[in-house]
């Protein structure tokens, strides 16, 4: 079973009604464009996809023909961590579009470092003791919720801390620190929607609700233990929709191809047993589903 055989068509997931329509597009990897209405939230938008061979020898540097062609309006930006592939572009995107940028410390830094205005830049790691940050672009309503990344390096998270000097942008590979992570919980239109940048939970953080689609990573996610069936019994998804088991270092115009060890068929088997009615799929890189 590959992602070709558990692929979502557009309306798979539409439900009837007379709601306006919400247009979820997979920008690979963990990003996502989530549009209602004349509105448009990113996640983790990552469209340069620099080869392997550049993320090893040299600094990185965005793509702006890749993020004018695909990324080309935004009115919020949000950041789950900021590893290179999921935080790149960011600020790129953001001075082209004028987006609102959400985010950790180390996204801050980054995007203030690169010219983004301090006006359109918000840290949201919440205070101690202090309650989950909420904010609202448009119609969406997101809340931005403590989560850890994926121990899937030999037990430990890849390039851990945070991004602290942002002195000698463009940067390589190994400063993008991990930074805070986050899970997002967007509400629009009457959906609830929950992106998991990350294939890992913290249990404590995240309250049992009911999730009409949850945007699931998929790297690393056999380095969680009982993964699958927690994310299933905390969040209760209608559908599941996995993401980044895609190889980034491909042009995103040459499509998704997916990486054997992301063990994708093992996966969609253990969502589906611990609650039989969701649906678990997957679309095309630049594909959109309709909720």
């Amino acid at each position: 079973m590959g992602p070709e055989s558990i692929a979502f068509g557009e309306r798979d997931l539409a439900a009837p009604g007379n709601k306006p329509e919400v247009r979820v597009r997979w920008l690979g990897t963990a990003g996502f464009a989530i549009t209602c209405g004349d509105h448009t939230v990113l996640i983790d938008p990552y469209v340069t996809r620099a080869s392997l061979a550049r993320c090893v020898v040299a600094p990185l540097v965005s793509d702006a023909h890749a993020i004018r062609r695909y990324v080309p309006r935004a009115d919020a930006i949000v950041v789950g961590h900021t590893h290179f592939d999921h935080v790149l572009d960011v600020p790129l995107i953001a001075q082209l579009t004028g987006a609102r940028v959400f985010g950790s410390r180390s996204a801050a830094t980054l995007c203030r470092a690169q010219g983004v205005p301090e006006a359109k830049v918000e840290d949201v790691e919440r205070p101690a003791g202090g309650s989950a940050i909420v904010r609202e672009v448009g119609p969406f309503r997101l809340r931005f919720i403590p989560s850890a990344h994926s121990r899937f390096a030999l037990g430990r998270v890849p390039f851990p801390g945070d991004i602290a000097d942002c002195d000698d942008v463009p940067m390589r590979t190994e400063k993008y620190k991990c930074g805070a992570v986050f899970g997002v919980e967007i509400n629009v239109a009457g959906r609830t929607l929950y992106h998991v940048g990350s294939a890992e939970l913290v249990d404590a953080e995240l309250e049992a609700r009911n999730v009409d689609l949850a945007l699931v990573c998929v790297a690393g996610w056999t380095s969680s233990k009982d993964f699958p069936e927690r994310l299933v019994r905390k969040l209760s998804p209608a559908a599941v929709l996995l993401s980044h088991w895609d190889d980034f270092f491909r042009p995103i115009d040459r499509g998704a191809r997916a990486l054997p060890t992301m063990k994708m068929p093992e996966l969609h088997d253990r969502l589906t047993r611990a609650a039989r009615d969701v649906k678990v799929g997957t679309v095309a890189i630049l594909g959109e589903v309709v909720l």
